[in-house]
């Protein structure tokens, strides 16, 4: 007679039940996670204002080969948390970026914050009608549309980086000055080059050399900044 296989999963304890046993909130978790980053990073070429950006990103990540690739030009941060303090606009080159911003984050830094400060034209009809009409990607009519607001602005990549090639153009061709570029597009064409471009014209920024990158960099990045400007 056979016998009837035991289950080995009845006596084993469910991870979770250490986490009902010893309660930690999310607030908790977070601190211990950039408790843990600082003693994995104990040494560092950056700021302790950069550091705070950096290891934001290393959070949202878990992924610290990020740390050799973070550039800062030496106005980023201040120039950052004056734009955020003066309510400044926001474009953004994905509606994933605009939809992982938090407005009450914003809205504890300057009260007038709204979603309609965050600005993102890639999935405007008129944009996606020009792509096709020109055979270029929506992304860059997507800044173009922008231009009325590019001024003194946020300008985040982190999806596109011939976005970020026309905003560059138009900084150098037509006197743009955004209150910082955060260039983080990932992928494999224009990416490296847009990133270097941008390095290149004076303007602040925040950026990931090479081809990593995403968009929940980018908004980690702008996350970090705010909580910069609320000290």
């Amino acid at each position: 007679m056979n016998k009837i296989p035991v289950n080995s999963q009845s006596s084993r304890k469910p991870l979770i039940r250490d986490l009902y046993d010893n309660p930690m909130s999310a607030e908790a978790i977070e601190s211990r996670s950039f408790e843990i980053i600082d003693m994995e990073v104990p040494s560092h070429g950056f700021t302790p204002d950069q550091w705070q950006v950096v290891r934001r990103m290393v959070h949202t990540t878990a992924d610290f080969g990020l740390i050799d690739l973070i550039r800062f030009s030496p106005e980023a941060i201040e120039s950052s948390i004056n734009a955020l303090k003066s309510g400044a606009k926001i474009f953004v080159d994905s509606n994933m970026i605009r939809s992982g911003l938090s407005i009450a984050r914003l809205r504890q830094i300057c009260s007038n914050y709204s979603p309609q400060d965050i600005v993102c034209h890639v999935a405007d009809p008129d944009v996606a009608s020009s792509a096709t009409e020109n055979g270029l990607p929506r992304s860059l009519f997507a800044v173009k549309k922008a231009q009325p607001i590019l001024n003194g602005c946020i300008a985040a990549f982190g999806n596109a980086p011939v976005a970020l090639m026309e905003l560059n153009r138009m900084i150098m061709e037509e006197g743009i000055k955004p209150a910082v570029v955060i260039a983080m597009p990932v992928g494999f064409v224009h990416v490296t080059e847009s990133k270097d471009e941008v390095m290149s014209l004076g303007v602040p920024y925040v950026a990931i050399s090479g081809r990593r990158g995403g968009s929940p960099l980018a908004v980690s990045s702008i996350h970090a900044l705010c909580a910069l400007a609320i000290r």
